[in-house]
């Protein structure tokens, strides 16, 4: 059986993110313990459509033109509705002087760049609750029937529902198939395996791993985090989410952190890759400088642009530590939210797009032409690329699906952690120290009376 632990009071919602900044201008730390309010939104809606609708969506590696076409296909179905679709990489900076101004978007879709939960604590956002209990768009079942229950739960705060998931993303790391098997190499299962792999890829004069170094959460997330499920079980990175006391510096920290350091010492990295953006050590990891890199499952679609014929992306689990507490088919995923502003002047219409857009047909449309996971039951049995195989495989056999809420419960606490680890590769921390520094920074969350505390439910 299948567990999910990122559930409880203030469960938050996993995402490709580097910072976050709410839309009030005061700090994310120092807000209320739970929603000041926010609009319900029951479940009967009318049959008939009209008016503006003003859709606000985050333009990344996936694009708009989707919601844009979909926008175009309900329009038809409702000749007296006008939707106007508007996309942007960084939407979430002109989405907050909206929400301070009170005129938000209709829906919206901010993005990594926006404290979800800061908008459902200060009532910014609409209970859809209600709504789900109304109709899905084909009539078959509830609107809530239609999603994954487990993904829907991560929209959830004190039994309302904020946010809505949409597609789905799965961490893990990344080989070129080709590359591999031209040498003969096998990809890892263990970290002995991954020492043992990584020897025989420098000897080749090519680096084995290489790293998103300017967003440091893409190694937590990829890499140490993994490794510290594997080491000491779930409980030790719920513990140390939790902020209880030490839990920073355990044991299963403090080797994960160790595994970095012995990677980086030994020379695994690629050259220069601490100083690297996203894109740029992912264009690298493309072109063959390095064999393996920690990603998302967005990779391909994201490097579409700059991949060399002949390559054969493939997905598989990090390495898991033998003789550790954790399951070794645990899995990180993450997904980046929709959600109905509270002041939005259209919400019923805005509510009923995005049942159009969440119905199966759309959502398996969204698979074929995205190549991604979705949140929404039935879309598996689209046709999914070769690419994104093994971690749809491994997503489905998970008998542990887990995700990071830290970085958005202590946005601050956050920035210390990823620092810590910049500095950790940067040899200027040892794997002791690094911990130490870490810890102290939970300490001053843990002592704060002003930041809202979170915790993981189980």
């Amino acid at each position: 059986m299948r567990k999910f632990y990122a559930l409880g009071l203030g469960a938050a919602i996993a995402s490709v993110c580097v910072g976050l900044a709410g839309c009030s201008g005061g700090s994310k730390d120092s807000e209320s313990a739970g929603p000041t309010g926010g609009t319900k939104m029951g479940a009967d809606t009318p049959a008939k459509l009209s008016g503006d609708l003003h859709v606000s969506a985050f333009k990344g590696a996936y694009d708009i033109d989707f919601y844009a076409d979909s926008a175009k296909e309900f329009e038809k179905k409702h000749p007296e509705l006008k939707i106007r679709v508007e996309g942007d990489p960084r939407v979430w900076e002109t989405l907050r002087p909206l929400f301070v101004k009170g005129s938000p978007p209709d829906l919206i879709f901010p993005g990594w760049g926006m404290d979800h939960w800061s908008l459902a604590e200060e009532g910014q956002l609409m209970d859809l609750t209600d709504a789900l209990k109304g109709k899905s768009y084909d009539g078959k079942s509830t609107w809530g029937e239609t999603f994954d229950p487990t993904l829907l739960k991560l929209g959830q705060q004190d039994g309302k529902q904020y946010m809505l998931p949409y597609y789905v993303m799965g961490w893990g790391w990344w080989y070129n198939a080709e590359f591999f098997k031209k040498n003969d190499w096998t990809i890892p299962k263990t970290y002995k395996e991954l020492l043992t792999l990584c020897e025989k890829i420098k000897a080749k004069g090519v680096a084995p791993l290489t790293f998103q170094g300017k967003y440091p959460y893409y190694m937590l997330t990829g890499m140490v985090y993994p490794w510290v499920v594997s080491i000491g079980g779930k409980q030790a990175l719920d513990a140390a989410q939790n902020m209880e006391p030490g839990a920073w510096k355990s044991n299963a920290f403090l080797q994960a952190a160790k595994m970095i350091d012995e990677l980086n010492q030994k020379g695994y990295f690629r050259a220069g890759a601490v100083g690297m953006s996203h894109t740029e050590s992912e264009q690298e990891f493309m072109v063959g400088k390095a064999a393996m890199v920690p990603c998302g499952t967005w990779l391909e679609t994201e490097m579409k642009n700059v991949t060399p014929p002949g390559t054969r992306l493939e997905y598989f689990l990090p390495p898991i530590v033998e003789g550790g507490m954790g399951d070794p088919s645990a899995m990180s995923i993450a997904i980046e939210p929709w959600m109905v502003p509270s002041k939005a002047k259209n919400p019923k219409a805005a509510i009923e797009f995005f049942k159009y857009m969440t119905s199966l047909e759309k959502a398996k449309e969204f698979v074929e032409k995205k190549g991604t996971m979705m949140s929404i039951n039935g879309s598996e049995v689209a046709k999914i690329p070769e690419s994104l195989k093994g971690a749809a495989t491994a997503f489905k056999s998970s008998k542990l699906l887990w995700t990071v809420e830290v970085r958005f419960w202590y946005p601050t606490f956050e920035k210390e952690l990823e620092s810590s680890l910049s500095a950790l590769l940067n040899k200027e921390l040892t794997p002791e120290k690094f911990c130490e520094r870490v810890e102290a920074a939970a300490e001053k969350v843990r002592n704060d009376p002003n930041v809202t505390k979170h915790k993981l439910g189980v």
